[in-house]
């Protein structure tokens, strides 16, 4: 790690309109976690790297310290196991907590005989949200303790295939920022940082971003970061998800290369649907959206959750396009198995 970096130097360099280096944005970032700035600090750098398009440097070194400070969830893969994570940035039109209903579905998918993966678990990475809707909230709703310790977690991702990583038990250090962040009230850098700092240290994720330039910032992060494979999504009506309501914009890291792709809803048989009818009202909706979803009730949340669940399964290397990544989560939703996968979450979350 190195050496924290000077914050009047910091901020100097921001006001003249310069950009950080990685090493710069390791540096000012580490002291940020280590407690060494004071809030008003915090505040004017939060502020003035969001005045202007944040640089890969500055992302991927702000999350080389959020991934070297995180508390890591014990789980070691078995073979054949692969590890996913479904995350979104929020500061997007808010839907149902579809990420969440995804990582229920994921674990109960069989991938495709051939692939050579045997089972994939969803390590679902979230937090509250200002509106009270979400994945730490909808999950409680559910029935989860999302309080669960890591070893706890360990064992969910074990029996139940899934299990949720709560950020703020998983990120200590970021209480030195959590009250600027929760004063400034709009979206700042550490909304990237959370997905890209998974307590499973996954190297295969989905991740939804609330702005269309972040599709191309995020995987280039992710790119430099290491990812085995990752999809960045933001749909054309503002989403940060792969969407039924609009054409999407892929990004597409894989071993080392970026690729950008467009899919439309209507070409992977999907009706389009208005975002109206993807709204939770409250915390109680959300969970009873998601309770329909896995009783398998047709219309578009079931639909937006099939398709997030099969780009999942896609960069799980699960299966081998997204039409057949839709069908195996629409049979995970059909046998039952999305909803047992919810039943156990529920279960082994409390036997700590």
């Amino acid at each position: 790690m190195p050496k924290s970096a000077d914050i009047h130097d910091v901020l100097s360099r921001l006001c003249a309109g310069e950009t950080l280096s990685e090493a710069a944005s390791e540096g000012i970032f580490d002291a940020l976690l280590n407690g060494s700035l004071e809030p008003t600090q915090i505040a004017a750098l939060l502020a003035l790297l969001q005045s202007r398009p944040i640089t890969p440097d500055e992302l991927t070194g702000a999350a080389r310290v959020m991934r070297a400070k995180v508390d890591r969830v014990p789980y070691q893969a078995p073979q054949g196991t692969v590890i996913v994570d479904t995350c979104g940035t929020g500061g997007a039109p808010k839907t149902f907590n579809v990420s969440t209903a995804a990582a229920l579905v994921i674990a109960g998918c069989e991938p495709d005989t051939g692939s050579g993966v045997e089972r994939v678990v969803a390590a679902k990475h979230g937090n509250r949200s200002r509106t009270g809707r979400g994945s730490a909230e909808v999950l409680a709703q559910l029935g989860v303790n999302i309080d669960a310790s890591p070893e706890v977690q360990a064992r969910c991702l074990d029996r139940a295939g899934v299990c949720f990583c709560f950020a703020i038990h998983h990120h200590p250090a970021m209480k030195h920022a959590a009250p600027v962040r929760r004063s400034l009230g709009f979206p700042t850098i550490f909304n990237l940082l959370g997905p890209l700092t998974n307590p499973c240290a996954a190297t295969r994720q989905l991740i939804g971003v609330y702005r269309p330039e972040f599709v191309a910032l995020v995987s280039e992060t992710l790119r430099r970061l290491g990812a085995e494979h990752a999809i960045v999504a933001h749909s054309d009506d503002g989403l940060d998800e792969l969407s039924v309501t609009s054409p999407t914009t892929l990004g597409i890291v894989r071993d080392g290369v970026i690729a950008t792709e467009r899919i439309d809803p209507t070409s992977l048989g999907l009706e389009t649907a208005s975002i109206e009818s993807l709204r939770a009202r409250d915390e109680a909706h959300a969970a009873e959206m998601v309770r329909a979803v896995l009783a398998g009730e047709a219309g578009p949340a079931t639909d937006m959750v099939a398709l997030t669940s099969g780009a999942a399964l896609i960069v799980a290397g699960a299966v081998e396009s997204i039409e057949k990544g839709i069908d195996a989560a629409r049979a995970s939703i059909r046998s039952g198995r999305a909803r047992e996968a919810l039943q156990s979450l529920a279960s082994v979350s409390h036997a700590g």
